[in-house]
Order: structure tokens, then C-alpha cells, then sequence
């Protein structure tokens, strides 16, 4: 009697382990599982990837308007970043130096001093929405998965249970023991839902909020160089109206 008992007892033995949960599971379920694991580590590729490069951009930017407000030359500042600035406040800096140049090459008067201080600003603005968009590379895929990886291991605990509800109904048995273990399968694909889920939403808010702080760092600083920028233009300006003047006296 005692070797006909054991041998079910064996046999209906399950590994409650994390890893035994997985290798147990339907297909389907790990299908889902693999899905939420390789999202969640993409997840934190990206906020490692963006954190460290935000970071980098911060202390370029400080490093850049220590020199920009030390009262140097903006032309030789201008020269010294080259065709091809390698953070965003240099290429705001650098595109509407290139504006301004191009359109103070010729013309006087109001009109230029009107036309290239709006010029100059539409050129720093596409600028700067231009290097935040490459800075925020990839933010969609924190927002989908944070708002869809709940749904898909919801879609993995659903089908799982139906499995498990099959599998009772053809072994014709509700003892706890035999329907646990697939319930367990089952549930195990929520939770790993809400292991991607929960970082992605905290990283992307995250994100999202120091990314807005460094834009409105980008306006300002945009705002102040478009200002000195204006000043440059009306002085340059009057000192051509001023050297026309004695030549159409005589």
C-alpha cells in the first residue's frame, strides 16, 4: 500500500521556485514571462544610458557658461566649438552665433535689427527642441511599457488559469494541491508584469521631470544670448547708419 501511495505523491510534486514556476508554465505564459524579463532589462539600459548622459550634459553646460559669461570674445568662443558642437547649450550657442553672422553680412537700418534678432531666435528654437528630442531617444518605450506590461502579464495570468481550470476539469479533482501550482504559474506572469511596470513609470517620471528642467535651462540661456545678441545687432546698426551719414552729407 505504501509504494501505490508514494508514487503519485511524487509525481503530483511541483517546484514552487521562481525558476521551477517558470519552466513549468504553458508556452504561452512563458512567452509573456521572457517578453516582461527582456522589457524590464531594456528599461534599465535606458534609464542607465539617459541618467548618465543628462548628467554629462549638466557639467558640459556648466563648464560652457563659465566661459560664455567670463566676458571673452563670442567670436573666438564661437571658433573654439567648431562645425559640429558636441553638447546641446554649445550647438544653441553655436547655430545662432552662425545665424546672426549670416544675417548681419549686409543690410542696416531697422528692418535688419527686427529681422535677424527674430531670425536668430527661431534658430536657437529649433535647436533646442531638435537636441531634446535626441536626449529623450527612447522616453516612449518607459511610457508603453509602464502602462502596458501590467496588461500583458495580465494577459499571461489569464490564459494560465484557463489552463489550469482545463486541467482540473479533465483530472476531475479540486484538491488545492493540484490546482496551486498552476495558479501560482499563472500569477507569477502578473508579478513580473509589475516588476517591468513599476521602474519604467518611476523612471520615466523621473526623466521626464529633470529633462524639463534642463529645456527650460537651454530657453533661458537662449533667451539671454538672443538678448546680447539683439544689443550686438542695434550697435552694429548704428555705427553703419552713423558712417553713411557724413557721405551722404557731402
Amino acid at each position: 500500500m505504501n509504494s501505490v501511495t508514494t508514487a503519485p505523491l511524487a509525481a503530483a510534486a511541483h517546484d514552487l521556485s521562481l525558476f521551477g514556476l517558470f519552466m513549468q508554465a504553458d508556452w504561452v505564459v512563458k512567452l509573456v514571462m521572457v517578453l516582461l524579463i527582456l522589457a524590464s532589462v531594456y528599461v534599465w539600459a535606458i534609464a542607465f544610458e539617459k541618467f548618465t548622459s543628462l548628467a554629462r550634459a549638466r557639467k558640459e553646460a556648466d563648464d560652457f557658461e563659465d566661459r560664455f559669461w567670463r566676458g571673452g570674445s563670442l567670436d573666438e568662443l564661437y571658433r573654439a566649438q567648431g562645425e559640429h558642437p558636441s553638447h546641446p547649450m554649445a550647438a544653441v550657442f553655436v547655430i545662432g552665433m552662425r545665424e546672426w553672422h549670416a544675417s548681419t553680412a549686409s543690410g542696416a537700418g531697422a528692418f535688419m535689427v527686427a529681422g535677424t534678432r527674430e531670425r536668430v531666435e527661431r534658430a536657437m528654437a529649433v535647436t533646442i527642441q531638435r537636441e531634446m528630442e535626441r536626449m529623450e531617444k527612447r522616453m516612449t518605450f518607459l511610457a508603453s511599457t509602464g502602462s502596458a506590461a501590467p496588461f500583458v502579464g495580465l494577459f499571461g495570468t489569464v490564459w494560465g488559469i484557463m489552463n489550469s481550470f482545463t486541467a482540473i476539469a479533465g483530472m476531475q479533482n479540486t484538491n488545492l494541491a493540484v490546482v496551486a501550482p498552476g495558479i501560482a504559474e499563472a500569477l507569477f506572469a502578473t508579478a513580473m508584469g509589475l516588476v517591468a511596470a513599476i521602474p519604467a513609470v518611476l523612471i520615466y517620471n523621473m526623466l521626464s521631470s529633470k529633462f524639463a528642467k534642463f529645456a527650460g535651462r537651454l530657453e533661458g540661456f537662449s533667451s539671454e544670448f538672443g538678448a546680447i545678441l539683439a544689443r550686438q545687432t542695434e550697435a552694429a546698426a548704428q555705427a553703419r547708419l552713423s558712417a553713411a551719414a557724413p557721405t551722404a552729407a557731402e
